[in-house]
């Protein structure tokens, strides 16, 4: 019997413990320490915002599923917070609950167009998104909005080296495998994500279950707006120039989540928010040139979704095969 093979999440965190080590190996060869405080900090910060918008991109993708508006969505729910807050700390649940709401819409519309009228989700969010950008650049000349001090802390405290905005991602995270993993609504995303008609044939609410993935992916998208509010201490009408739609994305095939879905989970992308931020800030604490480290990161992802897909095809090659003298004879599974 052959040794049991590592699945895809615990393979991902040994990746990033490995990556961990050659960077610091790496830092402290360049007269640096990249555990220090300061660097830590950098470090879990950057993990906030792409873990919230992240985890709600995972959902989609176990789907089968895509949303490109999540960068437009987190710009306009920073808007929304901030106007609505306007300052005062007496509005900060109001401007909350309006980010979230507003945010949740969106997530709604790109669901729709996607169960029910059945458009390839890359068009129907790419779409969305873009009517969001002709609404910010045609509504917003610049910031707006003020968000009060205490609601800024969001953005800022921290516990020791770890920000207050990472925990609660973490905490997001973990209520996300929990729901993944005990719910029904959970279990129904894998199944529709490993083939929606047999999941459909089965008695599952395909339809309802995409809509349910798209507004909960909207909604962390409107969580990473609060944490844009909170930084910016105003609304941010250009933030969606970043493209942190495509760190969300390579961060979750990064954690081992299938783009053709079905297989993958929040924990595996918790890990690959993790690697882009350690090499982040291993490039930024030896200075590496932009361009150098755009060029290293893209090739990281691609080996890999590599190793991921040899390692699929490998289960798929091992799978028992029964021909038909054996499964008519009643002594091989069906």
């Amino acid at each position: 019997m052959s040794p049991r093979r590592l699945d895809t999440t615990a393979l991902i965190y040994l990746a990033l413990a490995g990556v961990v080590a050659v960077g610091g190996a790496a830092v402290a060869m360049d007269g640096g320490n990249l555990f220090s405080t300061a660097n830590l900090v950098d470090m879990f910060t950057r993990t906030s915002l792409t873990g919230f918008l992240a985890i709600g991109m995972t959902l989609v993708i176990l789907c089968r599923s895509l949303d490109l508006s999540v960068g437009y969505t987190a710009a306009l729910s920073s808007l929304v917070a901030a106007t609505t807050m306007d300052g005062d700390p007496g509005r900060i649940v109001l401007g909350v609950a309006a980010a979230l709401l507003v945010s949740g819409l969106i997530g709604a519309a790109g669901g729709a167009v996607v169960a029910f009228l059945g458009v390839n989700p890359f068009i129907a969010t790419l779409g969305v998104g873009l009517i969001i950008k002709g609404y910010l650049d045609t509504r917003y000349k610049g910031p707006a909005g003020d968000v009060p001090a205490l609601f800024q802390q969001f953005g800022y405290t921290r516990v020791a080296f770890l920000p207050i905005s990472t925990i609660v991602m973490l905490a997001l995270a973990a209520a996300g495998i929990w729901f993944l993993r005990s719910t029904r609504t959970g279990h129904h995303m894998y199944a529709v994500g490993g083939d929606i008609d047999i999941a459909r044939m089965s008695g599952v609410r395909t339809k309802r279950v995409l809509m349910a993935a798209h507004v909960l992916c909207g909604m962390a998208a409107g969580t990473a707006g609060l944490l844009l509010a909170a930084r910016f201490g105003t609304g941010s009408a250009e933030s969606y120039t970043n493209l942190y739609e495509l760190d969300a994305i390579a961060a979750v095939v990064l954690g081992g989540t299938l783009l053709l879905g079905g297989r993958g989970g929040i924990a595996g992308t918790v890990a690959g928010v993790l690697i882009l931020a350690v090499l982040d800030t291993v490039f930024n604490v030896m200075q590496i040139n932009p361009f150098a480290k755009d060029v290293l990161r893209g090739a990281i992802i691609i080996a890999a979704v590599a190793i991921y897909a040899r390692r699929q095809l490998g289960r798929t090659a091992r799978r028992p095969r029964f021909d038909a003298a054996t499964t008519g004879a009643g002594t091989g599974r069906p």
